[in-house]
């Protein structure tokens, strides 16, 4: 991403104080923005991106994962520019300038598609690990706390996510500003470094032993349907890497352009590296036995009370890193609900009674999805080919060719068009082989 130079753009605060902060406040630090951002990009994509080495293989795997990353710090590289241009403080704000109402509804209608997918995809593996889950016809993955106590009523899956969504999401959801959920964002990417952690260390243990199972570097292309399941890993991999919705909220309360900018860089660059070492060292360690959920792979008797317990630990603490990436999805999600629902209405910080009934809504409404639904691999890429890739490079792309500011150069027109181009034509193959699998 090239550097802003603060000198000569609008701050992305407006003139007027955020109805959230006060002057008396402290500022927010880069590094909180860095774990607020991390945060956003890491979440159910750790889970799924090995089924995607399994698909593509690992060489195009990697080289995927580093073009993602670097097409999305310049899609964000595009959002922030012309926010600073126009002093836009939310995404369906910056969209509204460049294309009026409808692109501003549009932006609002993907971000609740995402977002709320998201947060129903956490709550499915939240499920899985505490309580298991119905792979299949027949096999069934047992959940920690089924495994440690046996099969109740109170460690049944409905029981055990309603539990977590009342005592621990609630009071995380009823933060109303973001920079406040810094902590909570540090202490979710730890876990996820834990969860990398201790799964490289089986790896490398297994590659020792001698156990780990067949990898392939590229794709198994047996036959044109092969082919177009290559596609269907790209969606995955781009909502995995979409936190474009969450850019504004952090970034109004940072207040600082280039600060932003080395925030978002630094996120991208360690969420990349996760990425890609949970990939890697998950398909070293299953091989082709992958599951869509990666945590599922993890309820397999080791065969030794140190495997056992290092399972459990790989699984809890990813666990309690999506309860921790929640709040921080949901945030977004419920302000853009409420610019699309109540459009002129004050702001949702100060409307006590508006705020909580959209929060008790979203959480009522995730809550009753994830318990329906049985397999997220079909969703995430649903999801991926539609509303996450229009986050992430339709709309900024959109934003450069348009360039109601006049500040967009020929390079950056050119890559705007490419990423609407390949956008498009990998969501277009990726949906119609997502619908003939599922016709099959």
């Amino acid at each position: 991403m090239s550097p802003v130079n603060s000198d000569n753009v609008v701050p992305l605060l407006p003139e007027h104080e955020s109805p959230e902060t006060s002057t008396e406040e402290k500022q927010p630090s880069v590094s909180g923005a860095v774990f607020n951002v991390s945060t956003s990009i890491i979440g159910a994509g750790i889970m799924s991106i090995p089924a995607t080495l399994k698909v593509l293989g690992v060489f195009p795997a990697f080289v995927l994962i580093v073009l993602i990353a670097w097409l999305v710090d310049v899609s964000v590289e595009f959002m922030l520019r012309f926010s600073y241009a126009g002093g836009s403080t939310t995404y369906a704000g910056l969209m509204k300038e460049s294309f009026g109402r409808i692109g501003s509804v549009a932006v609002q209608i993907c971000v609740m598609i995402t977002n709320l997918g998201c947060l129903i995809i956490y709550l499915i593996i939240i499920g899985d690990v505490l309580s298991g889950a119905q792979s299949g016809e027949e096999s069934v993955h047992l959940g920690v706390l089924q495994e440690w106590f046996g099969i109740h009523w109170w460690n049944t899956r409905n029981v055990a996510i309603l539990f977590i969504v009342i005592f621990v999401m609630l009071p995380l959801v009823l933060f109303r500003r973001v920079e406040f959920l810094s902590m909570s964002s540090a202490v979710a990417v730890l876990l996820a470094i834990v969860f990398v952690g201790i799964c490289s260390a089986m790896a490398i243990s297994a590659t020792v032993k001698g156990e780990t199972r067949n990898i392939r570097s590229l794709p198994q292309l047996d036959d044109q349907a092969a082919f177009f399941n290559l596609f269907t890993a790209i969606p995955v991999i781009v909502t995995a890497f979409t936190f474009h919705f969450n850019v504004h909220a952090i970034g109004v309360e940072l207040g600082k352009p280039e600060a932003m900018a080395s925030a978002v860089r630094i996120s991208l660059i360690l969420c990349a590296l996760i990425y890609f070492s949970i990939g890697l060292f998950g398909y070293i360690l299953f091989g082709d036995s992958i599951e869509a959920d990666i945590l599922v792979n993890f309820d397999e008797a080791t065969g030794s009370m140190i495997g056992s317990v290092l399972n459990d630990i790989v699984r809890l603490s990813y666990a309690f890193h999506l309860m921790l990436v929640f709040p921080l999805l949901n945030f977004s999600l419920r302000t853009n609900i409420d610019e699309f629902l109540f459009p002129d209405k004050s702001l949702l910080a100060k409307d006590n009674k508006r705020f909580l009934f959209l929060t008790f809504i979203l959480l009522a409404a995730a809550y009753l999805i994830a318990i329906a639904i049985p397999n997220i691999w079909y969703f995430f890429q649903f999801m991926g080919s539609t509303a996450a890739v229009s986050i992430a490079f339709i709309f900024p792309g959109a934003l450069a060719l348009r360039d109601v500011h006049g500040i967009s150069s020929r390079k950056d027109k050119i890559i705007g068009a490419t990423m609407i181009i390949l956008a498009v034509i990998t969501s277009t193959i990726a949906i119609s082989s997502n619908l003939y699998s599922l016709g099959n």
